[in-house]
């Protein structure tokens, strides 16, 4: 693999939203291939001929030790470019490993000065790559950048890195900041429709709940344990919605990410979806509606659930919280593959219960339940079958889009899901929403629910007849029975 790709691949540190701040104790330059090293942020940029975009260097300073400080140094780079002139940084002579730094082969060819970076300006961008350097005297610990704000001229991906090509500054550490802004104000680019999405997100919350709790005070005399259910899941999905829409707005206002903010949603949201697989299954189970609790399933129920939170808040925060930029979101596979079990496990599971529910359902001819649990079921089926399409789509997409060029649709993936979700508890909602019949849909022990064993034998083979039975069927036999008529006895008075 090219060396560029391993270097716009690699991402280190940790990053504050659009103001990047760099510490001298975790951003340290390492080795990619024969240059040292550090990712200073990735981030979609906007353009705007009526607002400023711009990229500036605050205090950015490079930190050597001391005891490697008694020799003159080479040239440290801040390089700045955008990912179209990713082929403008690095070569390689006759063809060979394409390198970041300068080779003794290219200095033959008069390409390049040995020791250092290698570049050339863009013939679709003019004025970029921008190569900021600097250089450390004898006896010197520090050397920093001067100031500099790059004004931004072209929509695109934008990349930094810190690098340096001299063996002996293997501990060199960078400190100071780089400020990113976008035209409307300091989120990256791939974020930036997310505010306006979570805001419409939180009007439809807001009206979903203003018809629920309408329902639900109307109608409060009739309200079933899972209806009091699906209004705790549309309260945190409000709170969810608003936190998100908020996280953003501070974001794009002050440039740094609201951490407390940030957690608060993220639990909120994992708490929601843990609460809404709960209810689902335990629909599908018929809790409420065939049976009047869990029995012995109800721990393991819980179990899952627990789980279920625990893998998906810890994944939440490692794609939320820390790294903020446009290359980051991608959660380690460690984090990734258990949420995805424990999915693919709830939908099983689900999908079993909801086959028993309707076989018992079916049995017993309730067919107002029935009919609801057709519909739920159908609904369920098209949400997990568009889910798993779109799971194939984002794999497509983030596999082709290796350098994150098509930032600008990044932000539909996570939407999506929040639509999909926000669909089936609409879905939930108008089929069992607070009404003066809820308590047709509720399990009853009056014997119109539940049949005793030999009742329930009786829709599938004929019982035996008792006494009072074979009065009743001598009966038949003597004025309707055996093809004889009324007529046929009044004939037989005559004779």
């Amino acid at each position: 693999m090219l060396v560029v790709s391993v270097i716009l691949l690699t991402i280190v540190g940790v990053i504050q939203g659009s103001v990047h701040e760099y510490s001298a104790t975790d951003n340290k330059l390492i080795r990619k291939g024969n240059a040292f090293v550090f990712h200073g942020g990735s981030e979609g940029i906007y353009s705007s001929p009526s607002q400023n975009s711009f990229i500036r260097f605050e205090k950015l300073t490079f930190r050597r030790p001391k005891e490697i400080s008694n020799f003159s140094t080479g040239v440290v780079h801040a390089v700045l470019f955008e990912v179209d002139d990713r082929e403008t940084i690095g070569g390689s002579a006759y063809g060979g490993q394409r390198s970041v730094c300068c080779t003794s082969d290219l200095a033959k060819l008069g390409v390049c000065k040995q020791g250092e970076i290698i570049h050339r300006q863009s013939t679709k961008n003019p004025g970029w790559p921008h190569v900021i350097g600097t250089s450390f005297s004898s006896d010197e610990e520090t050397s920093m950048l001067p100031p500099r704000s790059i004004e931004i001229t072209k929509t695109g991906m934008y990349n930094l890195y810190f690098i340096h090509c001299d063996p002996r500054l293997e501990q060199l550490v960078v400190e100071g900041k780089s400020i990113w802004k976008n035209p409307t104000g300091y989120l990256p680019g791939r974020m930036a429709p997310l505010m306006n999405f979570y805001g419409f997100m939180s009007l439809a919350f807001v009206l979903l709940g203003i018809y629920w709790f309408t329902q639900y005070a109307k109608f409060w005399k009739e309200v079933l344990p899972l209806q009091n259910c699906v209004t705790l899941v549309i309260t945190l999905g409000m709170f969810e919605m608003a936190l998100w829409y908020f996280d953003y707005a501070e974001f794009n206002e002050t440039g740094v990410r609201p951490t407390g903010i940030t957690v608060w949603a993220v639990t909120f949201g994992t708490v929601k979806r843990t609460i809404s697989r709960l209810i689902i299954l335990m629909v599908s189970m018929g809790y409420g509606v065939v049976r009047p609790t869990l029995g012995g399933l109800t721990k393991k129920v819980m179990i899952l659930g627990v789980t279920f939170f625990v893998a998906s808040e810890v994944l939440e925060l490692v794609e939320n919280v820390g790294a903020i930029s446009d290359l980051s979101g991608k959660a380690r596979l460690f984090f990734v593959l258990p949420v995805a079990l424990l999915d693919a496990f709830f939908v099983i599971w689900i999908f079993t219960s909801l086959s028993s529910t309707l076989n018992k359902l079916q049995a017993r001819r309730m067919m107002v339940k029935l009919d609801i649990y057709r519909k739920f079921t159908n609904a369920l089926a098209v949400a997990v079958l568009v889910s798993v399409g779109w799971i194939c789509y984002e794999l497509y997409f983030k596999s082709t889009d290796v350098y994150n060029e098509h930032w600008r649709n990044a932000w539909i993936i996570p939407a999506f899901w929040q639509v999909v979700s926000f669909s089936l508890l609409c879905v939930i909602c108008a089929l069992w929403a607070p009404s003066q019949t809820s308590m047709r849909y509720a399990y009853s022990e009056d014997g119109s629910d539940e049949f005793d064993k030999d009742d329930t034998l009786t829709l599938i083979k004929p019982s035996p007849l008792s006494v009072g039975d074979d009065r009743s069927a001598d009966v038949r036999q003597v004025h309707g029975g055996n093809g004889l008529s009324n007529d046929d006895s009044e004939e037989d008075k005559t004779e």
